[in-house]
């Protein structure tokens, strides 16, 4: 682990292990890691997380934030082009226990998402019962079709 990175936080730990699956390691770049959410029923729910261990957007690097914006157009591209969604959803709150480490949490809205579940009320996602997430598998599937289509982008 380097001194970027702070030991027991759930995506520096991540971040510093050496071999992922493509769920944890969806696009990679010098200042950005992309994952699929672990605790999602929605497909093609990202997390955008910086490589570095870091509590706001204060403390990006000048390249970081310049790379921000094309990250996540190329990232929407590709789910609009894997999931069908008609947008998506750009969020940043950190603050979860033991999720301080900034990231934001790229959602596709899909065409027949449910009123109870669009806008802010998308969280309802991540808040189902372990047994009604995504399999690893499909994380996987949706992961490497993601990077696909992002390299295309």
């Amino acid at each position: 682990m380097t001194s970027d990175l702070v030991p027991g936080c759930y995506p520096c730990d991540q971040a510093a292990a050496a071999d992922l699956p493509p769920r944890e390691d969806v696009v990679r770049s010098d200042h950005w890691r992309v994952a699929h959410a672990f605790n999602s029923t929605l497909p093609g729910w990202l997390v955008v997380l910086p490589t570095r261990h870091l509590r706001s957007f204060a403390e990006l690097a000048p390249e970081a934030a310049d790379e921000l914006g094309g990250l996540v157009r190329r990232l929407g591209l590709a789910l609009e082009t894997v999931t069908g969604c008609v947008k998506t959803y750009l969020m940043q709150f950190s603050e979860a226990d033991g999720f301080s480490h900034l990231h934001l949490h790229l959602v596709p809205r899909m065409p027949d998402q449910p009123e109870d579940l669009r806008g802010p009320r998308v969280f309802g996602h991540l808040s189902e019962p372990e047994e009604r997430w995504l399999p690893e598998a499909e994380r996987d599937r949706v992961a490497l079709a993601v990077r696909a289509a992002y390299a295309l982008t």
